[in-house]
């Protein structure tokens, strides 16, 4: 595995980012000011992370995003490590927001993340259509929290 940091071209990421966000006009709001981790295997793309500088103590996970036929093999796990350690040193905490769904948040909880707050309807007032996970209907942002730095 090789994990590289993506400083420019960032649209040319835009196919493995809409797997984590539907959306192209969201993504655009937040792809600049993000840094952009790529994951690969074997030379092969797999996953993605976008990180954006918050304040001077938080670093939010933007997108995190991993190719479905990549799923379930560590590869998301292996970039939140890695945005762990090289956030650790500056930032105390790691935020990120999500939907309400179980196995996503059972996966964020596994690694140490709580649930902070929600903001209601975010995904019906900022989608142009519905979203969907596991065959529910997407409402709410759950934002959940990491401290990183003791």
């Amino acid at each position: 595995m090789e994990i590289k940091e993506v400083n420019s071209n960032k649209t040319d990421f835009m196919e493995i980012l809409l797997v984590g966000d539907e959306e192209v006009s969201m993504i655009n709001r937040y792809l600049e000011q993000s840094t952009i981790f790529a994951l690969y295997d074997n030379d092969i793309l797999t996953s993605i992370c976008a990180v954006m500088e918050i304040d001077a103590e938080t670093v939010e996970i933007k997108n995190l995003a991993t190719y479905p036929q990549y799923r379930n093999k560590g590869y998301a796990s292996a970039l939140l490590d890695f945005v762990f350690d090289r956030y650790k040193k500056d930032f105390k905490a790691v935020i990120l927001g999500t939907g309400e769904n179980e196995k996503t948040l059972r996966f964020y909880k596994k690694r140490g993340f709580v649930e902070t707050r929600r903001i209601k309807n975010f995904f019906t007032d900022n989608y142009s259509h519905p979203i969907f996970e596991n065959g529910k209907q997407l409402v709410d942002m759950i934002y959940l929290k990491k401290i990183i730095k003791k």
